[in-house]
This record gives structure tokens, sequence and C-alpha cells, in this order.
């Protein structure tokens, strides 16, 4: 199958996924990481004049440059490789009791995960992640843990849904220029309550509301499951907390002065509304190098 086209065309992303010859989590997963570059399709116009942004589309041309890429599409899949604890350990060489360490505290970080029948949380690592932090890190592959790690891995800390989230975000972040949309964004990691303290405004929480990105697709069977699911999809540690909280009043702030009108209501109906280069969400200590900068999680 090969695209022959104008450079002006685009693909929905079914037929994308079809041409790069993904399945369509490995589709969607390498969109997220920036393999596969999509553009905004305009919005969907509902009745009451609300506007909700629809699904993103494929240039041709990017479909054309990744098919010509050498050893494709093997080369292609295997950037987007993801693998369990388990598959990870292997890959450095180590136990699967030390690779869970490692990614409890925050050395790698997953980007993606699934929720079994018993609501137990299964993380997935970029493969191309865990050898080059491997490659990196080998005093972490043996001997001793260091004090530091030792010491929040033993007071129960976790990073691995912080870090999800924090990838998710700064995906999302970069896929939008509109403010209200970014402050969307935002606002999605946020217990309600939380954003309803930052955004006093009704209409403005409708709007973010109406805005809410998809965070993630995951099957949830169970009551278990979905309260696993919702879990990882929040913050719940207060650093974290505060952290989103100021860059959503921040957000709040660029939105209300580039584009006040999106709170106006149209005369029929209540107001209808719809993130630029995103910050480096992402933490990752080096716990061989500098413990100092760890964020606090107290």
């Amino acid at each position: 199958m090969t695209v022959m086209c104008d450079v002006r065309q685009t693909l929905a992303t079914g037929r994308a996924a079809r041409e790069l010859e993904l399945r369509s989590g490995e589709f969607e997963l390498a969109v997220q990481l920036g393999e596969v570059r999509t553009t905004p399709a305009g919005t969907d116009a509902r009745p009451g004049g609300t506007e909700v942004p629809v699904r993103r589309r494929v240039p041709a041309e990017e479909i054309s440059r990744l098919r010509a890429e050498p050893g494709f599409p093997d080369a292609l899949r295997e950037r987007i490789r993801t693998v369990s604890t388990t598959e990870a350990a292997a890959l450095m060489g180590i136990g699967p009791g030390r690779a869970l360490r490692l990614t409890r505290a925050g050395c790698f970080g997953p980007v993606r995960f699934y929720v079994n029948r018993y609501g137990a949380v299964v993380w997935l690592y970029l493969a191309a992640e865990v050898t080059d932090f491997a490659d990196r890190e080998p005093g972490l592959m043996r001997g001793n843990t260091p004090a530091a790690m030792r010491m929040m891995l033993d007071s129960g800390q976790d990073w691995r849904a912080r870090q999800w989230r924090s990838r998710r975000v700064a995906q999302l972040m970069g896929q939008t220029e509109d403010p209200w949309e970014a402050a969307a964004v935002l606002a999605a990691v946020l217990p309600p309550e939380e954003v309803a303290s930052v955004a006093g405004n009704p209409v403005e929480r409708s709007l973010l509301r109406r805005l809410r990105p998809t965070l993630a697709t995951v099957l949830t069977a169970t009551p278990a499951a979905r309260e696993s699911f919702e879990r990882v999809l929040t913050a719940d540690e207060f650093d974290e907390v505060m952290w989103y909280r100021v860059n959503l009043a921040r957000a709040l702030e660029r939105a209300r002065r580039e584009e006040p009108g999106r709170l106006r209501p149209p005369a029929t109906a209540p107001a209808a509304g719809r993130p630029g280069q995103p910050p480096n969400f992402l933490n990752r200590p080096s716990w061989t190098t500098d413990t100092s900068s760890l964020p606090s999680r107290s």
C-alpha cells in the first residue's frame, strides 16, 4: 500500500496506521511519542453552539517520510516497542526484583499501562529507554542500592504513576497552542475539588470539562479495575497536586487574557469553548551522580 498524493493531503488515523503497518495500539503510542506527526482537523459543531476537538489526522508527507526510512516498518516498530518489568529486567541483565525497585524509584518512566481483572496496574516501558538507562547507569545494575534510593523505597514511595502522568501531560501540551485546551490538559490530572478551587468560575469549569483530553484508553472490566485506572489518572501527592494547581492557575490567566470571548455564552446556549513547547515535566533522577535534586514526595 503506497500513499500517492500532494503534500497537503491528510489521512484519517485508521488509514495512516494501515499505511505504516502498525496495529491501532502501536499507532496510538507512536503518535504520543512524536514518532508520527499529526495535525488538528478542526472542530465539530454540536447543538447549542458547543465546539469539541475532532480526531487528528496524519499528513500524507509524514507517511511517505516514514515509509522511506531504512528498515521500515521494523525500525519504526522497534522505536515504539514496549516491555513489562520482567522483560525490562531481562534487557538490563538483572533480576525482576531489582528492576521493580528501579522503576518505583523513577529511574525510567512508563509509557503505557493496563489494568488486569484484579485491579492491578501493569506498567509498560519503552525498550529503547530501558537499554539506554542500563548503558548510562551501569552501577545500578549490581551492588548495593544507593542510600537515597533505599530510603525512598523503604518509605513506600512509587514514582511510576506520577511519571506516566507527567509524560502524558507533556505530550498533550505539545499538541495544541490553544490556551483553553492547555488549561484543560492540566485540569485533567487534578481532583475535581482542586480544579474548583483554582477555577472558581463555573463557566470556566464547564469549558475545561468539555475540553478535557483523553489521557488513556484502558479496558476496565471490574469496579476494582476502574478504581485503579482512575487512581493512575489523578495526581495525589501534595507536591504534585500543588505543581499542577500553580500551572493551571497560570494557564487560566493566559487563556482569560488571550481569549476572554470563549467564556461569553452565545444567545441560545451556554459558552462553548475550545497547549507550544511544553516544559520538561519528566523528572529523571540520576542515582549514581546527583540525588540532591530529587523533588520532595512528602
